[in-house]
């Protein structure tokens, strides 16, 4: 369990706060999507979870923020890594191996992974993220988007009660974007393990989380799960987050009163919403939603 409670952040030497009385708690097993727009406060939110903040990037730090009672102002940067595994946006400084096969053992025989388990992790990982040509290949000759899977392994290989990501898919084309996230909501069912992740891919959220949370101007301005979220739309594009084209619709026909149900944040979800308008057979006339569409 991660509470969060009255929790506000101001890096050293700044006049501006990053985070503004936070308040949130994420349950375990739970896989949690967070979205906003750039300067949001979203990067600091994770350092904060995985404590970088306030241990590595000082500042004035106010409230409190727990992981399985640990608090995190007092516990060590190493006591907490052992709760939470990170994966960065700053791919480079992540890496602590030459080698893709020597990066996911590190992790392994060094967070206290039983031998017998060790070479089916390794592999697991490697396949899961799709990176199994890979695994004697150097780091430094790997692309940004091949490295970023190489981190994705790393973490997921030692499956850590919590796994927090930071634009995991930034560098990665869309079919490895949902591999990745295929991945992880395979963690999520079958180890209970519990997923934060920093995402601009809404719609790939929208597909996989269980809940979303909406930062702005570091403040939490939103959070519940899916639907909930997804159903306000105007607040999410004051916001400014790029909905889901389907949501954009949904919230266009709704305010002309063509549909009343929940507004759609998958292609499924716009399918029916579609079905439901077209199916009133109303006549093609000016104002109405055949002529519209």
């Amino acid at each position: 369990m991660i509470r969060i409670k009255d929790l506000s952040f101001r890096y050293r030497g700044s006049s501006e706060y990053a985070l503004s009385r936070i308040n949130v708690e994420i349950r375990p097993g739970d896989f949690l999507g967070i979205i906003g727009p750039s300067g949001a406060g979203k990067s600091t939110l994770s350092y904060g979870i995985n404590g970088l903040v306030p241990h590595h990037f000082p500042g004035d730090f106010y409230g409190a923020l727990t992981i399985n009672g640990l608090d995190t102002i007092t516990a060590g940067t190493e006591a907490i890594a052992r709760q939470v595994g990170s994966v960065f946006q700053d791919i480079d400084a992540q890496m602590v191996a030459s080698v893709v096969e020597d990066e996911i053992l590190f992790g392994l025989e060094n967070f206290g992974v039983p031998r017998e388990e060790i070479a089916e992790r390794l592999e697991n990982a490697l396949h899961a993220a799709g990176i199994a040509d890979l695994k004697t290949r150097t780091i430094r000759s790997l692309s940004g988007g091949q490295k970023q899977k190489v981190a994705i392994a790393a973490i997921t290989a030692l499956r850590p009660g919590i796994i927090l990501l930071d634009e995991p898919t930034g560098e990665l084309d869309p079919q490895s974007s949902w591999n990745i996230f295929t991945y992880l909501k395979e963690l999520n069912d079958r180890y209970g393990i519990t997923i934060i992740v920093i995402e601009q891919k809404i719609l790939l959220l929208c597909e996989f989380v269980k809940r979303l949370a909406l930062m702005d101007k570091g403040a939490l301005i939103l959070e519940g799960d899916v639907p909930t979220v997804m159903g306000y739309a105007d607040t999410l594009k004051a916001a400014g987050v790029n909905i889901p084209r389907v949501t954009e619709l949904g919230s266009k026909l709704a305010a002309r009163a063509w549909y009343q149900g929940k507004l759609p944040y998958t292609l499924a979800q716009g399918e029916v919403m579609m079905r439901q308008v077209l199916s009133r057979k109303q006549p093609a006339r000016e104002g109405s939603p055949h002529a519209a569409l």
